[in-house]
């Protein structure tokens, strides 16, 4: 063995963001290697060594060019991606704190879903947290 280990895990990030009772949803570009073309939730991958919540603050700095704030995590999700790495993958209820909204090239486009419906758009992947969200009555939480 000649010492060099390919390490095939990174840690991802995600925030559900909600604001005036509508969740931020983006569409990969249609080009992406991993789920080209899902509507999904912005973030991305850490890197090395990263803390998460400012990775996360930065990926939708950089996805959207929103500034956010994490309330809380959701979720934590396990996967192996369609190029074998494999992710932990943690989700964050968020409320946005500021910015204009910019999409970066990585997303084709976006759109303020009505959070009661949001299913209908977003990713079956990311339901989950939607059914969380409205389970523990976050909507409360949005406006403090």
């Amino acid at each position: 063995m000649n010492g060099i280990i390919d390490i095939k895990f990174r840690i991802a990030v995600k925030a559900f963001l909600v604001c005036n009772n509508k969740l931020l949803v983006i569409k990969r570009g249609e080009e992406d290697v991993q789920s080209p073309g899902i509507w999904e939730i912005p973030g991305g991958r850490l890197e090395l060594g990263e803390d998460p919540i400012l990775g996360l603050i930065r990926e939708l700095r950089e996805e959207t060019g929103l500034y956010i704030r994490p309330i809380l995590p959701l979720s934590v999700r396990h996967f192996i991606r369609d190029d074998e790495q494999i992710i932990t993958m943690l989700i964050f209820f968020c409320k946005l704190s500021g910015g204009d909204l910019r999409l970066s090239d990585e997303h084709s486009t976006f759109d303020w879903v009505d959070i009661e419906n949001c299913k209908e758009k977003l990713s079956s992947f990311f339901h989950k947290e939607a059914d969380i969200y409205k389970k523990l009555n976050l909507h409360n939480l949005v406006d403090f």
